[in-house]
């Protein structure tokens, strides 16, 4: 048989710090090299996106401010920008990372276009656009129209298929593709990085990193972090990827100013990756944590709470340790534990490579995309329509 021809495919994300906006850039990185045609559209690069990279291209939605509207409209110029980015480069598929804005501006683009050339959209589902949003009158309608109007639909966990399903009532089938994490070679040694922290070698250095939204409950964490010192003193690095000044009250109220480290908007995590030895998450709803999976592949397990997709990534006792939401002192009792015993961290840590890698590894995830991307292109279509 003779090979499959490249694809060419638009990529829709939010370009902030955010699992969704990594896993995109991660994708797009991942199916350039492996020779398809990647076009990035977005209001922003994506912060974890290279320039001059072969195959892959960035094309900015320009955003207006008209007196006419109270706010600033997004959806409407990103179709438009989707549209004509498909119209020329010839684009096969249109990928949009969450439902609102990207899903809907993506059929928007579609119905631009002559039926001949229109695109498949494919929406992938991360989460709050489903478990927050979807529950919202005023968004839940939009969602499950745009949901039932794509050409396929994947969610990255078991557990936001399910919600999906029960929230939105989609009769879709929704393929499930989990995140993925290529790390980088660090450009530093481990000793450098910590040296530059002011991280003893006998100390435990706890990872933690998001975008500090309300559902990462931030709070409970800097909470349970302050009552482990009496008991097993370590200290906290934070990749913040949103505006830490907010819990700087907090901190100075727990006394633990001198046991946090913040770095914020940071690209080249990896260096601060293989500083760390212990992972900890405390959400209140998650639909898998990308900061879990990239603890992981650094070979250290996390403390994390047992909420939505985290037991898929998470094997409590094997790879990390689980906790309630909201159980502050289950939290301290499972730092505790792993801060205290060597032994234990650094099993569950090769046990947490490993899953890594054999998991949750790109050439597992994008080839499921691309099977996926595959086969909806090869399914009729029920779209159709003169476009403009």
């Amino acid at each position: 048989m003779p090979p499959e021809r490249p694809l060419k495919i638009g990529i829709t994300c939010y370009p902030s710090v955010g699992g969704s906006g990594i896993l995109a850039t991660s994708l797009g990185l991942e199916l350039a090299a492996r020779g398809h045609e990647i076009h990035f559209v977005s209001y922003e690069r994506p912060f974890r996106l290279p320039a001059n990279t072969p195959r892959l291209f960035f094309h900015r939605v320009e955003i207006n401010s008209y007196g006419l509207f109270k706010y600033p409209d997004y959806t409407l110029p990103l179709s438009v920008k989707l549209a004509e980015t498909s119209r020329d480069f010839g684009l096969d598929i249109i990928h949009a990372h969450y439902a609102v804005p990207h899903a809907t501006a993506a059929l928007l683009a579609r119905d631009m276009l002559p039926a001949h050339r229109r695109p498949k959209v494919i929406t992938t589902l991360h989460g709050t656009d489903t478990t927050l949003l979807g529950r919202d009158p005023g968004y839940g309608p939009a969602i499950r129209h745009a949901l039932e109007a794509a050409d396929g639909i994947t969610a990255v966990s078991e557990f936001l298929r399910a919600e999906t399903e029960k929230l939105i009532a989609v009769n879709r089938p929704i393929e499930v593709i989990y995140n993925f994490f290529t790390p980088q070679p660090p450009s530093r040694s481990r000793a450098d990085v910590r040296r530059e922290l002011g991280v003893d070698d006998h100390e435990v250095l706890l990872f933690h990193s998001s975008n500090l939204r309300p559902v990462k409950r931030f709070d409970i964490l800097l909470e349970a972090f302050a009552r482990v010192q009496s008991r097993a003193p370590c200290k906290l690095l934070v990749l913040a990827g949103g505006d830490f000044s907010a819990f700087s009250e907090e901190i100075a109220r727990l006394g633990i100013r001198e046991r946090i480290i913040v770095r914020e908007n940071i690209t080249a995590i990896e260096d601060y990756l293989q500083a760390a030895d212990l992972g900890f998450f405390t959400s209140e709803s998650e639909s898998f944590c990308l900061g879990i999976l990239e603890a992981m592949a650094f070979g250290f397990p996390s403390v994390s709470t047992r909420v939505g997709g985290i037991p898929e990534v998470t094997l409590h006792g094997e790879t990390g340790l689980l906790a309630q939401a909201g159980d502050v002192a289950g939290l301290v009792d499972a730092l505790v534990t792993l801060i205290t015993d060597p032994v234990a961290r650094a099993r569950m840590g090769a046990a947490a490579r490993v899953r890594a890698q054999t998991t949750f590894t790109a050439p597992v995830i994008v080839e499921h995309y691309l099977r996926y991307y595959r086969a909806v292109c090869a399914a009729d279509s029920f779209h159709d329509g003169a476009g403009m």
